[in-house]
């Protein structure tokens, strides 16, 4: 298989696909350093997380109904500046927890402490169980704001997280025999 690439001001150059795959490999790898640099890389943690609407300010006495809203579910990854989350609904009520910008409390069960954030949901994803029929959904969300104690928590669990997410189950860990 040959790839044709017209170069400016040269004739036709023929390049084998061998050649086409070293240059996607590039390519790839070069985005991949420019997307560690400008995000902040995620670091896959599963913890306990619960979310709840911010109240509207202009609600008055719908306040109290929309604080006591609340559902629980577990993180997938954790970065400096955002987090993703499996939870079993998508919305609260009326209220969805993504895409329309509005501002969830959040509780992280660290297992240094819990940790209290506001966020905004950004994207989300409906993920299907191939042996349930129960879906979930993942939402991706932006961290707006944080206190300086609880930010100081989190960011300690980020960085020495995996060590003690092993202390706290005992380091059991499993191997498959590939014989």
């Amino acid at each position: 298989m040959f790839l044709h690439l017209k170069l400016q001001n040269t004739p036709t150059t023929t390049v084998k696909s061998k050649d086409n795959k070293m240059i996607r490999k590039l390519i790839s790898k070069l985005n991949k350093s420019i997307n560690e640099r400008v995000a902040p890389p995620r670091q896959n943690f599963e913890v306990p997380i619960k979310i709840w609407l911010e109240p509207d300010k202009d609600t008055g006495r719908l306040q109290a109904a929309i604080a006591n809203l609340s559902i629980s579910g577990e993180t997938k990854n954790l970065s400096h500046s955002g987090i993703a989350f499996l939870v079993s609904v998508i919305r609260l009520r009326e209220f969805y927890l993504a895409g329309e910008n509005h501002t969830l409390n959040v509780e992280l069960d660290l297992p240094n402490g819990k940790v209290k954030m506001q966020i905004v949901g950004q994207r989300y994803e409906q993920i299907s169980d191939e042996h349930s029929s129960i879906s979930k959904y993942l939402i991706g969300a932006k961290i707006l704001r944080i206190s300086a104690a609880d930010k100081e928590a989190y960011e300690e669990f980020l960085q020495i997280g995996k060590k003690i997410q092993k202390e706290k189950t005992g380091n059991l860990e499993l191997e498959v025999d590939k014989r």
